[in-house]
């Protein structure tokens, strides 16, 4: 073969090479770019998630430290009792008290998981101090 039988590439594929490696640096630069913008995004709901959790556990935890408390409470109440009678009395008001108080308790835990979805998860540590009696109160 002679110097001159060399194959060239025309102009015209030239020009379509170049255009398909621009194009193709251009596609993946918009891909480069949808993924980091996916990364904030997820490390962003990540972070409300961690959030939330932590919040979550802490009042699920003040939750445990109050009906502990009012354990302590109504065995120091059941220890000056006089008879039977009074200690009935006295049971069934704790009972009373404790199942009201784990509805509002699982309420708001409820409630908590369902806004911390969505980045709104508010505590409600007054309705905790209401729910206390003066001699169970705890410094939260």
């Amino acid at each position: 073969m002679a110097a001159t039988d060399r194959f060239e590439i025309p102009p015209e594929m030239r020009a379509l090479a170049e255009k398909s490696v621009e194009q193709a640096r251009q596609a993946f630069d918009s891909f480069i770019s949808a993924a980091h913008r996916a990364v904030s995004a997820f490390e962003g709901q990540a972070e409300t998630a961690r959030r939330g959790a932590k919040d979550v556990t802490e009042n699920a935890m003040t939750f445990a430290q109050h009906n502990i408390a009012s354990s302590f409470e109504l065995a120091e109440q059941l220890v000056p009792a006089r008879d039977v009678e009074e200690v009935l009395k006295l049971q069934a008001d704790y009972i009373k008290r404790q199942m009201q108080l784990f509805s509002e308790q699982a309420r708001e835990l409820g409630g908590a998981y369902q806004c911390h979805g969505q980045g709104r998860y508010n505590t409600k540590s007054g309705m905790i101090r209401r729910s206390m009696t003066a001699s169970t109160v705890l410094d939260f």
